[in-house]
């Protein structure tokens, strides 16, 4: 059984930067891509970032690229979402994810998925 646990998120002002973390326990992934998403109530899973395990290749929204950067810690199981410059429009529900195959960029490739944590960017 494989376990995502996201963390990090909160309550911030326009401007501030935020990191999120995903902890992963269970079935060893080092060929896996780990994805982040986010969703705001009523609108559709959007892609945010994805990273490779195996060589740390990162990928990401056009509409994001440059504000946000996907990390990877291989010794502590652990992915993170930096994101800087917030903006009230970031605001959302933020999930990491797990894909066994390939590196998707649509939810529809992840096969786990954490719990979610809000982000809430204030103007």
């Amino acid at each position: 059984q494989v376990q995502l646990v996201e963390s990090g998120g909160g309550l911030v002002q326009a401007g501030d930067s935020l990191t999120l973390s995903c902890a992963a326990s269970g079935r060893t992934f080092r060929k896996w891509t780990m994805g982040w998403f986010r969703q705001v109530s009523g609108k559709e899973r959007e892609f945010v970032a994805a990273i490779a395990w195996s060589d740390g290749r990162d990928y990401y929204s056009e509409s994001l690229k440059g504000r946000f950067t996907t990390s990877r810690d291989n010794a502590n199981n652990t992915v993170y979402l930096q994101m800087n410059s917030l903006k009230p429009e970031d605001t959302a529900v933020y999930y990491c994810a797990a894909a066994l195959y390939g590196r998707p960029l649509t939810p529809r490739g992840y096969d786990y998925w954490g719990q979610g944590t809000q982000v809430t960017v204030s103007s």
